[in-house]
């Protein structure tokens, strides 16, 4: 086989229909973000990152930084191995305890990535419940997917967000068969979000686990920002949370809350937790200074809140289209992907304005986005100058408008 060939001819393929994706190389300025500095051969200009997950700008919080440099001082750079030999530090233990507290549950267990957490709690709950049967939205992140199939237990997909379907597929199943409805709470290409209380109330009708990912609803919503399920008093009712510490936290990694047993049957047996290197204790005790300001702190909330819905108001005056939503999410779609590769170069090139385009497979063929999210650091200013860009970009490429909202 011409393996180089190969290579080359799948690479041709995803450049040809405008999915190629090339790397911008940013440098996040500490103390001025959304501000970064975009390396290209030709130099360097500063620019506003416009698609980022550090909602709340935790990731330049003064409080996490010293953290984070009194553990790298105090414990090296990093953990020494896996958990189970010889990687526990004590900045894991506080964070799990923090996590659990942050959910108001009994445990939490944290893991490299979010990635890692779907991936090895759903392939492990599946893989070791006899005949487990997975119940999963159609809209579920890739380490959703990846996780269930890797458990190798049967799966039903269910319409997104449907109700109808769900009930539909849970009634046509053997009643005897262990069950686990697995959705997410914001759903980050859209920015719709679940109805939470009424999977649930599937879950208790037809006995089935309830597994919630809230990476993209950690930090920004519920009284002390353990998501969606705590804004609706519901965190109570979830078998599973899984959640991130890499957007609004403002750090890197992932994590699970339940009951006490649950969370120790996932640590006993997953793989991708048991032979993996753990998390820098730096980055945990990044992680707990962040946890401890947003469970006391609605500043940032509110902020990034107030941003959301300028930017939306400002979008709609425009007929710039976009997604509604009650999220912080602002899917801006385009629908094409060269000319959402377009628009993005014609951002960063004219205006100094950083967003990356959504293709395929991240977003169906035919629905390619710009995915705004407008931070709780992002100034007006900065939102204005984002909007004029759009429009006059809208107006050179002859792009479709859409109607304003109604009052």
């Amino acid at each position: 086989m011409d393996y180089k060939l190969f290579f080359k001819s799948c690479l041709d393929t995803i450049k040809n229909e405008g999915r190629y994706r090339v790397f911008a190389s940013l440098e996040r300025l500490q103390g001025d973000f959304p501000y970064a500095r975009f390396h290209t051969p030709e130099g360097i200009k500063k620019v506003i990152v416009w698609c980022g997950n550090d909602y709340l700008g935790m990731g330049q919080h003064p409080d996490v930084l010293k953290e984070m440099k009194a553990a790298l001082d105090q414990c090296g750079a990093g953990a020494g191995g896996t958990r189970n030999i010889s990687g526990t530090n004590i900045h894991h233990v506080t964070l799990e305890k923090e996590l659990a507290d942050l959910h108001d549950r009994e445990a939490a267990l944290v893991f490299t990535s979010g990635y890692v957490a779907n991936e090895a709690t759903l392939s492990t709950l599946g893989r070791l419940l006899p005949n487990c049967l997975y119940f999963s939205d159609s809209d579920n992140h890739a380490s959703m997917i990846q996780g269930i199939q890797h458990s190798r237990a049967d799966k039903i997909i269910f319409r997104h967000n449907d109700l109808a379907h769900l009930r539909q597929s849970l009634e046509a199943a053997d009643p005897s068969r262990p069950k686990v409805i697995a959705f997410e709470s914001v759903y980050s290409m859209d920015g719709d979000i679940a109805p939470i209380e009424a999977f649930c109330d599937l879950a208790d009708e037809f006995d089935a686990l309830t597994y919630l990912d809230e990476v993209h609803g950690v930090g920004m919503y519920g009284h002390k920002g353990g998501g969606i399920a705590q804004e609706l008093g519901l965190s109570h009712r979830l078998d599973i949370i899984q959640g991130t510490l890499g957007k609004a936290f403002g750090v890197v990694g992932g994590y699970i809350a339940g009951d006490r047993d649950i969370i120790d049957f996932i640590r006993s047996f997953a793989a991708g937790f048991i032979f993996t290197t753990s998390i820098a204790p730096a980055i945990a005790a990044g992680a707990i200074s962040s946890l401890r300001h947003l469970k006391k702190s609605e500043t940032e909330r509110n902020r990034q809140k107030e941003n959301t819905a300028y930017l939306k108001t400002s979008l709609d005056k425009l007929c710039i289209p976009f997604l509604r939503s009650q999220s912080h999410i602002v899917p801006v779609v385009i629908g094409e992907a060269h000319l959402c590769q377009q628009v993005s170069k014609k951002l960063l090139d004219t205006y100094n304005i950083y967003s990356q385009p959504i293709n395929y497979p991240t977003v169906p063929i035919g629905t390619e986005r710009l995915r705004l999210t407008p931070s709780a650091l992002h100034t007006r200013g900065m939102i204005d100058i984002l909007c004029q860009a759009l429009d006059q970009i809208w107006g050179d490429l002859a792009l479709p408008r859409s109607h304003k909202m109604a009052a």
